[in-house]
């Protein structure tokens, strides 16, 4: 496959006068700013991660403050950001930046892989963004650039296939007299899939690489990135209870792991309403509450919360009771967070 001549370089040039530059974590070689912005970004957008990267920082300022602190700590912060084992991959990879390195984050991406949490494209970025690394990025909004720039029209739901546009993202690296640029060509491939060569619509007159591009010249743009095997949405019952004291305490459970919601404080969750009802003492009155249903990246919980008052004495074999003034600082499931808060 011919590669197209100038690509780095307009990317480069664009990014300069025309790609985000003022988001909070950019104008930075800090790797651990980086870092956190990189993983909070993964599968979320830019306007959802804007304040949960101010707290953490203000929280936690540095990669030892993090790794110090304890994983309820970082799951509280984290909660209604989503995917939860980022935030505890983070606070994984913190303790073995400070335990295995000596609290600096390694300077090139083969080693960042090492890391927990951190892949192939993500280590590229950081190494890029803080060291100068000529590595490449492929994450999903570069994935559709370059798939549209090459016309390369082979399923990437095939691992062989994938590595072959990982091969096709190294040969356009900006040449090694430019590897000064390496910072801005990474964020001018970013910038661009996110706001110029979108999923749908692209914004294909105003594209640096309009000029290159293979697909905008056969004038099918979205036919590409080419991926067949899609993950089919399920859905799941779940009963939540909803004890409480006459305190106003209320009774969560460390959840397992793994599972949804792996590691959170919850309510107890039941998959039926007979698993429920044969925790309680007998004759324990209840009220049902309207179901609502959560939506997770592959399937929808449609969620049937049950209310009982409870003696503090009830005590099930898991769990714990928390006061009104404990249970907000907890690291909870953000449908149940909105659920207690408006109870």
């Amino acid at each position: 496959m011919a590669l197209p001549a100038g690509f780095a370089g307009r990317v480069v040039q664009w990014q300069r006068t025309h790609g985000r530059n003022a988001l909070p974590w950019q104008n930075t070689r800090d790797p651990y700013r980086v870092w956190l912005s990189e993983i909070m970004l993964q599968q979320t957008q830019v306007a959802a991660v804007l304040g949960y990267y101010e707290r953490f920082l203000a929280r936690f300022p540095d990669v030892q403050a993090l790794a110090a602190a304890p994983l309820d700590d970082v799951l509280a912060l984290w909660g209604g950001l989503g995917y939860y084992s980022r935030a505890r991959n983070l606070h994984r990879c913190a303790q073995d930046v400070v335990a295995l390195h000596g609290g600096a984050f390694p300077r090139t991406a083969e080693v960042l892989q090492t890391l927990p949490g951190i892949g192939p494209s993500t280590a590229a970025a950081i190494a890029s963004f803080c060291f100068g690394e000529r590595a490449a990025i492929l994450d999903g909004n570069v994935k559709r650039v370059l798939t549209r720039v090459l016309a390369f029209g082979a399923d990437l739901s095939a691992g062989a296939n994938e590595r072959a546009l990982w091969d096709h993202a190294r040969a356009l690296l900006p040449d090694r007299d430019l590897q000064e640029s390496m910072p801005r060509y990474t964020q001018g491939l970013m910038d661009i899939g996110a706001t110029v060569c979108l999923p749908r619509n692209p914004s294909c007159l105003i594209c640096p690489v309009q000029p290159l591009c293979a697909a905008a010249a056969a004038g099918n743009p979205t036919d590409y990135p080419v991926k067949t095997r899609k993950s089919k949405r399920s859905a799941e019952s779940l009963w939540l209870l909803h004890a409480q004291a006459g305190d106003g305490s209320v009774w969560l459970q460390r959840r397992p792991t793994p599972g949804v919601w792996a590691g959170l404080y919850c309510l107890p969750v039941f998959g039926s309403r007979d698993a429920l009802d044969a925790l309680l003492p007998a004759a324990t009155r209840v009220r049902e509450v309207e179901p609502f249903v959560h939506v997770l990246t592959h399937k929808d919980l449609h969620l049937h919360p049950v209310q009982a008052v409870l003696p503090r004495e009830w005590a099930p074999a898991e769990g714990k009771w928390f006061t009104a003034g404990e249970w907000p600082a907890l690291g909870l499931p953000s449908p149940v967070r909105r659920f207690l808060e408006n109870a």
